[in-house]
C-alpha cells in the first residue's frame, strides 16, 4: 500500500489489507461526476478504482465535518480491500460489472454486513449485522462500493429533519444554517455535496423524495413491491420503500436496474414479476415528453401556506414541459379527495420493530420498551415512540395495518386516483414536491410544505422527484411526478426528458477543489505533518 494511503487509512481505522496500485493517470474530478463517466475514465486507464475510493475518502475528510455538513456516520472499514478486488477484476477479465466501482452512500437503517448499523438511535450503538439487507446485496453483486453509511432522522421518524442520537444534526449543504428535510437527509446531504457518486434512502412517506427535493436530487420511491424491505429497520413496514437517490435521472436509471425485481425474503415483491423491464435505461429518451399527457395536481400547487417562488417555479415548469411536446391537463383533481384521505395513515410501529429486532439476536436491545427504558434517543421522539407502546396505532395511525394493496381505505384512495387519471386521460400527475423551502436548523413553526405522505404512499404508486430550480438564490426544490403501479419506466421517461430540456441541477458552492491529484496531495501533506 502507498504511504500516503496507509496514514489516511490508519486515521479512519480503514484496512491495510490492501494492494501497491500505481499513482492515477491524469486527474479526475468526482464533482458531478456520473456512473457513465466513472466507467469511461475506469475504461481509459485514467483512474483505478483504489483511486476513486482514495478521492471520496478525501472528500469526505474535507467537507463533512470541517463544513459541519454531517451526513456521514461511518466509514465502511474494507473498502480499500473492496477496490483492489475489482481493480483485479477487471485486469483479468477487460470488464467492469452494472455498478463496478460506484461508491455509494447507504443510509443508516440498511443492513451492511460487518458495518454498524443504527437507524439513527445510541441503542444500536455497534450492532454489526452479519448479513446484508437484499437491496445492499444486489449492489455489491454489481460491483457497487459500500462506501458509507449516512446519517438519519432517528428511527425514520421525522420528515422535517435529521437527527439522530448517533450521529446530531444533518445541515443541507446549500445552505447550513437549513436542514435537509427528513429522514434520508444524510444520503441526500452526501450526494449533493459530492461525497459519493449515488445514494440509497427509505421512503415510508416523503424520505425519500423530500430530501432529494432540498438538496437538487433526483429521488425514485418505488412501487411498493418492485423492491425488497428485506433488511432494512422498519418505521412502518406496510408503507416502507427503499430506492435511489442521485444526481441524475440516468444514475437512478441504473441503481433501479439493479436493485429492482422479487426477492423471496419479502413477499411483497412477487407483485413485480413481470413487471420489471430489461432495462430501465431504455426509456431516457430526451424527447419523451412529446405527447404525453400531464395533469397539474393543483391543490398541492395552490397551498395557501406555499411559498410565491415555489409556485412560480411550478408554473415556468409546467411551461417548459408544454415546450418540450407536452400536452398538460390544468386543473388535475380526484373526487372526494379530503373524504377519501382522511383515514389512510395506519401501522404499527412497536410491532414491527418488535418482530424485526427479534429476529436478529445481536441486537443490543430486543424491544421497543426496553429501548424507551434506556432512554438511549432524542427528546424530539419521545412522544412519538412512548405513544407507539401505549397506543400502537400512533393516534391518526390505524392498527393493525394490512398492506397497501389490501388495506380496504388505501384501495378505495387508489381506485378514485386511477379513476381521476383515466377520466382526465393523463399518463402522469406533478406537483410541487414541497411547497416551501428548506426550514431554518431548529425551526418547528414555519410551513413546512411536504407534498409527499398521500398521493405515492397511500396509493403504493411510484413517484420522482427532480430538480425543477431555486428559491431565494440558493434553496433547492423538486418537481414530483407520479404515475400508476410499476410505472417507473414512464416516469423515468418523462423526467429524464424534463431534466435534459431545463438542467436545473448545479452543486452547492463550497464543497469543489478536492480531484484525484489534489485528493494524493492532500495525504502527502499529512503524512509530512504539514495538514
Amino acid at each position: 500500500m502507498r504511504a500516503p494511503f496507509r496514514a489516511l487509512a490508519t486515521v479512519l481505522g480503514l484496512s491495510l489489507a490492501t494492494a501497491t496500485i500505481a499513482a492515477p493517470r491524469g486527474d479526475f474530478d468526482a464533482r458531478e461526476t456520473t456512473i457513465a463517466t466513472l466507467h469511461s475514465a475506469l475504461r481509459s486507464g485514467k483512474i483505478s478504482c483504489h483511486d476513486v475510493v482514495e478521492l471520496y475518502i478525501t472528500r469526505i475528510r474535507a467537507f463533512d465535518q470541517p463544513t459541519r455538513l454531517n451526513a456521514i456516520v461511518a466509514l465502511n472499514t474494507s473498502v480499500g480491500a473492496d477496490a483492489d478486488r475489482l481493480d483485479a477484476e477487471f485486469k483479468r477479465t477487460g470488464k467492469l460489472r452494472t455498478l463496478h466501482c460506484v461508491p455509494v452512500i447507504v443510509k443508516d437503517n440498511y443492513e451492511t454486513k460487518g458495518l454498524q448499523t443504527t437507524a439513527g438511535s445510541l441503542a444500536l450503538k455497534g450492532w454489526l449485522p452479519d448479513t446484508d439487507a437484499t437491496i445492499v446485496t444486489r449492489l455489491r453483486n454489481a460491483g457497487a462500493v459500500i462506501l458509507a453509511k449516512s446519517n438519519m432522522a432517528e428511527w425514520a421518524f421525522s420528515p422535517y429533519l435529521t437527527a439522530s442520537s448517533i450521529a446530531g444534526i444533518t445541515r443541507n449543504p446549500y445552505d447550513l444554517e437549513r436542514v435537509p428535510a427528513g429522514s434520508s437527509g444524510g444520503t441526500a446531504a452526501a450526494i449533493a455535496a459530492n461525497l459519493g457518486l449515488v445514494g440509497l434512502g427509505t421512503d415510508t412517506g416523503n424520505s425519500i423524495r423530500g430530501p432529494s427535493s432540498h438538496n437538487a436530487l433526483v429521488g425514485l420511491r418505488p412501487t411498493i413491491g418492485l423492491t425488497s424491505r428485506h433488511g432494512i429497520v422498519p418505521l412502518f413496514a406496510n408503507n416502507d420503500i427503499g430506492g435511489p437517490m442521485t444526481r441524475t435521472v440516468a444514475d437512478a436509471a441504473s441503481v433501479l436496474n439493479v436493485i429492482a425485481g422479487y426477492d423471496p425474503l419479502d413477499p411483497v415483491t412477487a407483485r413485480s414479476i413481470g413487471n420489471v423491464p430489461s432495462d430501465f435505461r431504455q426509456f431516457l429518451d430526451p424527447y419523451g415528453l412529446r405527447g404525453a399527457r400531464i395533469g397539474v395536481f393543483r391543490r398541492y400547487v395552490n397551498d395557501p401556506a406555499g411559498d410565491p417562488e415555489i409556485k412560480a417555479l411550478v408554473e415556468r415548469a409546467i411551461a417548459d414541459l408544454r415546450a418540450a411536446g407536452a400536452n398538460v391537463v390544468d386543473p388535475f383533481a380526484i373526487d372526494d379527495f379530503d373524504a377519501l384521505t382522511k383515514n389512510l395513515w395506519c401501522g404499527d410501529f412497536q410491532g414491527d420493530l418488535d418482530r424485526y429486532l427479534a429476529a436478529h439476536p445481536g441486537v443490543p436491545y430486543r424491544s421497543l420498551a426496553e429501548i424507551v427504558h434506556s432512554g438511549l434517543y432524542l427528546p424530539y421522539i419521545d412522544q412519538l415512540i412512548k405513544a407507539a407502546l401505549e397506543a400502537p396505532g400512533l393516534g391518526d395511525r390505524r392498527e393493525p395495518c394490512a398492506d397497501v394493496w389490501t388495506d380496504e381505505p388505501k384501495v378505495a384512495f387508489r381506485a378514485a386516483l386511477l379513476q381521476a387519471m383515466r377520466s382526465a386521460n393523463v399518463d402522469a400527475i406533478i406537483y410541487p414536491t414541497w411547497s416551501n423551502p428548506p426550514r431554518r436548523v431548529g425551526d418547528v413553526e414555519s410551513p413546512a410544505g411536504d407534498n409527499s405522505q398521500i398521493l405515492s404512499p397511500q396509493s403504493g404508486f411510484p413517484a420522482i422527484t427532480v430538480p425543477m430550480g431555486y428559491t431565494h438564490a440558493t434553496l433547492p426544490a423538486g418537481l414530483t411526478f407520479l404515475g400508476p403501479a410499476y410505472s417507473e419506466g414512464l416516469l423515468l421517461k418523462l423526467s429524464y426528458a424534463y431534466e435534459q430540456a431545463t438542467h436545473h441541477r448545479k452543486p452547492p458552492d463550497g464543497f469543489s477543489g478536492v480531484s484525484a491529484q489534489g485528493a494524493k496531495a492532500h495525504r502527502a501533506a499529512r503524512t509530512n505533518g504539514r495538514t
